[in-house]
């Protein structure tokens, strides 16, 4: 907020600038006009897309044991929704097999040390996959995701997992997924939705998590405490992990440079009513947005396809502009900044609410958030 304003590209994928560093939740700023802007054109690579039900997530918090854009040839088969669990669809009685690679192959010499690096991290589990060579597909599709992020560099590409295993035996982020929150800090901040038929994407449904910015009321209330921000801001990534259903998947994830990952999702980041004005940056704001960069670009590789910025006002466009010519080209295609909230559905679709141009009911009817309490 990837990871919060995590307006960085960096948010959940260590090749991305830091433009998360731009200012956030700060000031007001008047709300934008209700027209749409010229939609940009359209992300090539894929994400993962229904309204999720407020109280259905959490039948998905139990842990399970069982980058570049390529030509369309090389895009898989549309795979089953994030909404597959809640749709009782069961896995198949016949477990999926991953294509067989060669003895040099990255992916074989990376799952040939998956146990050695289970038994150094004391833990095995990764976005509720257990990763054994008894699990061979899921724990390969894990495996795809670390070489990818790392353009097939195994050794990067093994300390990267290393660490994430070591973090989430530590942080237990399957646990923060279903905790309770207060709601006098976070209430209307991060919702999720799955939206059906999402342009230039090969799934069915795709996950869209929205991080709202201008709903922050006290910036020391809900920045202030790093470790309960980070802890909100994971649990709601975690979750919607959970929604991509990784457990079910049956599609391999291409080689590095051979097509699109199927199994991501997809970020907006929503700054109406936002300051943009550099002088009223927050130190709290700031400490508590780095770490969350820092966290969620380490330790959730490979897992956002494409990034939105909506109303985010005309003046400060050059800014992203000028990122996206530093960055990497395959970075650079993960992210669009609109002016107004409703041009996004240009860009996702009409199965969106109603104020990002979409013909589904208000945000925080149709979204599903975090659990709260007062």
């Amino acid at each position: 907020m990837a990871q919060s304003g995590e307006m960085a590209a960096t948010a959940e994928e260590p090749a991305t600038a830091p433009m998360d560093a731009a200012p956030l939740p700060l000031g007001k700023q008047p709300d934008a006009p209700d027209s749409a802007s010229t939609p940009r054109d359209p992300v090539t690579e894929k994400s993962l897309t229904g309204p999720i039900g407020k109280h259905q997530s959490d039948n998905l918090l139990g842990k399970n044991t069982d980058d570049p854009a390529a030509t369309a040839a090389a895009v898989p088969a549309r795979v089953p929704g994030p909404g597959a669990a809640t749709e009782q669809i069961k896995p198949s009685s016949t477990a999926p097999a991953w294509p067989q690679t060669p003895a040099e192959h990255p992916l074989t010499k990376f799952f040939s040390q998956i146990e050695v690096l289970t038994k150094e991290a004391a833990h095995d589990e990764v976005y509720g996959i257990t990763l054994s060579p008894k699990n061979e597909f899921h724990t390969k599709l894990i495996l795809q995701k670390y070489l990818r992020a790392n353009q097939n560099d195994l050794d990067k590409a093994k300390q990267q997992l290393l660490d994430t295993l070591k973090w989430r035996k530590d942080f237990d982020p399957v646990k923060a997924a279903g905790e309770t929150f207060e709601r006098s800090r976070f209430e209307g901040l991060g919702w999720l939705l799955q939206v059906e038929d999402v342009p230039e994407s090969a799934n069915k449904r795709d996950v869209v998590t929205f991080n709202i910015y201008g709903a922050v009321k006290d910036n020391k209330k809900t920045f202030g405490d790093i470790d309960a921000f980070l802890r909100w801001r994971v649990g709601l990534m975690e979750r919607s992990v959970q929604h991509l259903n990784l457990s079910l998947a049956t599609q391999p994830i291409p080689d590095f440079g051979a097509g699109p990952d199927p199994y991501q999702g997809i970020q907006v980041h929503d700054y109406l009513q936002v300051s943009f004005i550099p002088m009223r940056r927050d130190r709290l704001v700031n400490a508590a947005i780095k770490k969350t960069i820092d966290v969620l670009g380490r330790y959730y590789p490979e897992m956002l396809s494409r990034k939105y910025f909506v109303n985010v006002p005309l003046v400060m466009g050059w800014v992203y502009q000028a990122a996206k010519m530093i960055v990497s080209k395959e970075t650079a295609k993960k992210f669009t900044v609109l002016s107004y909230g409703s041009a996004l559905a240009g860009e996702l679709g009409k199965g969106l609410p109603k104020e990002y141009g979409g013909e589904k009911g208000a945000l925080s009817e149709v979204g599903e958030p975090m659990k709260l309490e007062d």
